[in-house]
């Protein structure tokens, strides 16, 4: 995608998600664990949700990105009822891809930090290559 302008995503832009952690979010409840706090999937879609908000909007017309690659530690317990925010800071834009430092707290305390990468593609391609995928799988 030779074409593709990304000039406005740059380093120091910043996105943030929050949710309030309920019943639906515990890792009982999503399979990853049995103690019924934040679920590490959860964490990392509000992660992704964070890093959506910093670039998505700045995309051209008729792009999306897509995680590609997530590296994030969950080291600290978030109760049911405690709100979580998650931020995302670019730090790079290298081609098509943008690089997010990331991070995770709760009402008291940091839970999580890491790394993120996002690529930008053409929806109508990316989409026509999956389609290609179905119709070519075996039955």
């Amino acid at each position: 995608m030779p074409n593709l302008d990304l000039t406005s995503i740059h380093p120091g832009l910043v996105g943030s998600a929050s949710l309030i952690v309920g019943p639906e979010h515990t890792a009982p409840r999503i399979g990853s664990g049995r103690i019924p706090v934040l679920a590490t999937p959860v964490m990392i879609s509000l992660i992704e949700a964070a890093a959506l908000a910093a670039a998505e909007p700045l995309l051209p017309a008729g792009h999306q990105s897509l995680g590609i690659r997530l590296d994030v530690r969950h080291f600290a317990a978030t109760p049911v009822g405690l709100t979580v925010v998650a931020t995302a800071q670019v730090m790079k834009v290298e081609g098509r891809t943008i690089s997010f430092r990331v991070e995770a707290r709760d009402e008291r305390e940091r839970i999580g930090d890491g790394a993120h990468e996002r690529v930008v593609v053409n929806v109508a391609r990316f989409d026509e290559r999956v389609q290609r995928k179905v119709r070519d799988s075996p039955p």
